[in-house]
Order: C-alpha cells, then sequence, then structure tokens
C-alpha cells in the first residue's frame, strides 16, 4: 500500500493506490477520495472508473480532478478546495506521487492568503514534496492577471486604467484624461491627478503612458503625465496616417506628421514590459486609422472597438473609418480565450444601469447584438446605418488638434494665451 502522508487534521496525500485499497481507507476514518491524477498516464493504473467503483463498494465519497503540473487551473484548484469543504471529514488524495494532490492544496492556501508564497516550497519539503512547480504557477498566475483600475469621466463617458504589476508594483496608465470645458475654454488636470494620487497611495512605478488612438472626444494627458512622471509615451504607429489626414482638415502645413510626438509607435505584435508583466499589441483600426488594443496577460484594452455588450460597437463613421475593418479588428479581440477581461473605453449606459466598463471575451459572444448571430456583411450594413444618424462628438475638432500632437496644448502665444484652428465646415454629421 502507498505511504499515506497527513497534512492537516482534513487532508493527507498518497501516491496511486490500488482500489483494494480503498476499504482500508474507510476503516482508517477516511470519508472521500479525490483523484488528482488524469487517466492513461500509465499502463498499469486503475484509472477514474475503476477508483469511483471502489470508493462507492467501500462507502467513501469519491471526486475526480484531474490535472497535469503545467496545466493546472484556478478552477481544478476551487474544485479541490469544494471537495474538502463538502467531505464532511478527512480526506485522502492522491495522484502519481502525491505531490500534485499537494499542490492543488497549497495553491489554494497562498490564493485565499492563508500561506505566504514564500513558504511554499519549505511547506512541500516538511513533508518530502518538492513545490517548486506550485512556484512556477505562482509566477505564471502573477504574469497572467494584472491589477486593473478604472477611473470613469461622467463629463465624457471616458474611462481611463491604470494596470499594475502586484510584484513589482510597475504600472502603465492607459488613455488618460485632459479635463476641458468647451464652453469656456478652460483646461485642467482633476482626471490625471486622480490618477497620480492612485498611483503614489498605492505605491506604484509608472513605466508608460499609452494611448490606443487619437480620440475625438476628450483631450489625451498623456503629455502632461509625462511630464509629471518622467515615463515614455506610445501609440500606435499608424498614427501618422491620422496625423496626415488631420494636417489636412486642419491645414497645418508646417505640422511635422511623424509621429515624433512620442517616444514610441507600437506595430502589430511588438512586445513591452510592465515590471515582470508582458504587453502585446493588436493593430484594431476601424474606429479610426491608428486604433490598437493592448493585452497584458488576461486583460485587453479595447477601447472604441467594443462597448459593455449592452451597448454594442463603437462606431467607424469618423474620417479613415471602416465599418469593415472594425468587424476584422473585432474578431481578432474575440480569438482571445473566452475567460480574457475586456476593458472598453467609454460607458454610454442604458437608463438607470450603473457605469461598467469590464466585460470577457464570452461575455461579448453571448451578448452583444452587434456580433451575435451577425454575419460581417450584417454587421457592416447595420453599423453604416447607425453611424449615418449619428451627430459628431461635440470635441472631435477641439481634441484632434491636441491628441495628434500627443496631448500637448497649443503653444503660448505673445499674449500669454493658447489658441485651437477650429476649421468650418470640415465634417459632415450636424446635428441640425
Amino acid at each position: 500500500m502507498m505511504p499515506v502522508v497527513k497534512i492537516t487534521d482534513t487532508l493527507s496525500v498518497s501516491g496511486q493506490p490500488e482500489p483494494a485499497a480503498f476499504r482500508d481507507f474507510a476503516e482508517e476514518g477516511f470519508s472521500v477520495v479525490v483523484n488528482a491524477r488524469p487517466d492513461g498516464e500509465d499502463p498499469g493504473q486503475p484509472g477514474n472508473m475503476a477508483e469511483a467503483a471502489a470508493a462507492r463498494t467501500a462507502g467513501l465519497g469519491y471526486a475526480f480532478i484531474p490535472v497535469t503540473g503545467p496545466g493546472i487551473a484556478e478552477a481544478d484548484i476551487r474544485a479541490f478546495q469544494k471537495a474538502l469543504s463538502d467531505a464532511g471529514g478527512p480526506v485522502l488524495a492522491h495522484c502519481k506521487s502525491g505531490m500534485r494532490a499537494l499542490t492543488l492544496h497549497a495553491l489554494g492556501e497562498v490564493l485565499d492568503g492563508r500561506m505566504r508564497r514564500e513558504d511554499v516550497e519549505s511547506f512541500g519539503k516538511r513533508f518530502g514534496f518538492d513545490l517548486s512547480g506550485a512556484v512556477r504557477w505562482l509566477e505564471r498566475e502573477d504574469a497572467r492577471k494584472p491589477d486593473v483600475k478604472g477611473f470613469y469621466d461622467a463629463r465624457t463617458g471616458s474611462i481611463q486604467y491604470v494596470v499594475s504589476d502586484p510584484a513589482t508594483k510597475a504600472c502603465a496608465i492607459i488613455d488618460p484624461v485632459l479635463d476641458f470645458d468647451e464652453k469656456s475654454g478652460a483646461t485642467a488636470t482633476a482626471n490625471a491627478d486622480a490618477i497620480l494620487d492612485h498611483v503614489n497611495a498605492n505605491g506604484l512605478r509608472v513605466e508608460w503612458i499609452l494611448d490606443t488612438h487619437p480620440h475625438a472626444d476628450h483631450f489625451s494627458a498623456a503629455f502632461y503625465l509625462k511630464q509629471r512622471t518622467g515615463a515614455p509615451t506610445a501609440i500606435g504607429a499608424h498614427v501618422v496616417d491620422v496625423q496626415r489626414l488631420w494636417k489636412g482638415i486642419y491645414n497645418l502645413p508646417e505640422f511635422v506628421a511623424d509621429g515624433s510626438q512620442w517616444d514610441q509607435l507600437f506595430e502589430d505584435g511588438d512586445t513591452f514590459k510592465i515590471g515582470g508583466l508582458e504587453g502585446r499589441v493588436m493593430f484594431s483600426p476601424g474606429h479610426t486609422l491608428a486604433s490598437i488594443t493592448f493585452v497584458v496577460g488576461d486583460a485587453a484594452f479595447v477601447h472604441d472597438t467594443l462597448f459593455m455588450p449592452d451597448s454594442g460597437t463603437a462606431r467607424a463613421d469618423f474620417p479613415g473609418g471602416s465599418a469593415r475593418a472594425l468587424w476584422t479588428s473585432i474578431q481578432r479581440i474575440l480569438a482571445l480565450p473566452d475567460e480574457t477581461r475586456l476593458f472598453t473605453g467609454h460607458d454610454y449606459p442604458p437608463e438607470g444601469r450603473n457605469a461598467k466598463w469590464e466585460s470577457t471575451v464570452g461575455d461579448q459572444k453571448r451578448a452583444n447584438p452587434h456580433i451575435t448571430r451577425r454575419s460581417e456583411a450584417d454587421f457592416v450594413r447595420v453599423r453604416e446605418a447607425r453611424d449615418k444618424t449619428l451627430p459628431m462628438p461635440k470635441l472631435i475638432l477641439h481634441a484632434l488638434q491636441v491628441n495628434m500632437c500627443g496631448g500637448r496644448l497649443p503653444e503660448l502665444q505673445d499674449n500669454g494665451c493658447r489658441y485651437l484652428k477650429f476649421p468650418l465646415d470640415a465634417l459632415e454629421g450636424a446635428a441640425w
């Protein structure tokens, strides 16, 4: 019989037992056997069906939670915990050697805050097991799951983000808002300062200031935050296409449309680091020529591509926009794993709903009426028809002149004032 190692009063682990040993387990006071070993690992292993039958014969409860070391998911850990909490008595958990069973237990203890991750290996050694695989799992999980804090600006319906690495306290700021009152022409930094307050209160270190595209509905605070933090700014490389387009609309022949207003221009597929987290860039045109999605671990920042499922998708009728390109970009986002968290850049809540900005790929597939059970042709037809009914955003002509400069306001003139150049009759979509 395989040796049984007592871990706690309610959990013991062992290597692979023979079905005949299940009667002994019952006599020793165990109430449930948990099998954490996938079928077919060895030619002679009994397997799930034989163990379940042996448990029934012995009057034991039985749970089958098959895992491989690299393939453990949080759902497996939670299933293991549930098996223990539902047992009503001591549990014998096994795999081939007992190590995976103990790994499931240790990971649950760390996730729930009852064990420090730095104590995992010594915990395993106390019982004769090498739990370095559990440590590696936790390291991978850290890389997969960044902390995300959203800041909602009700004036513009915009959401700004701080995405941070819990292990290193490094962070990136995504799509920050510089306050602007179009009636008085006043600017302020209340939104950006609230972000900085959060950064300071949590001991974070800003490594990037990122924009998903040049915004048409608010001024970017990227330049202000660069001045305050020293962090580099970045945007998608196709911003130069937007600059060239709007340079003509504003008639700014001296404007340098080469993207040099940012420290970094990202191409599709480029990667970057936020502490120990790896970020990836997906080119996501359609709403604009330059739109990108930032994927950081299990989080994707999609801005004006997908809204919350009950609000559909973004418009595609701005200069350079394309409903067909937007459909393609959405399909790339929906190809991410269903559990991927999606963070939108705007929320215009239906009446009675609070502002929200986080969904998942699975949520969007199930509940977004613009994409569920639609073909590309259907989407393009519906999107273009709806866009024809929408007025231009009230700040588009104000915002693009600032945002194609990376959030820099126009230079002070000799009277100490700044001036925006405002073209008349440049865009369709008047709301008469």
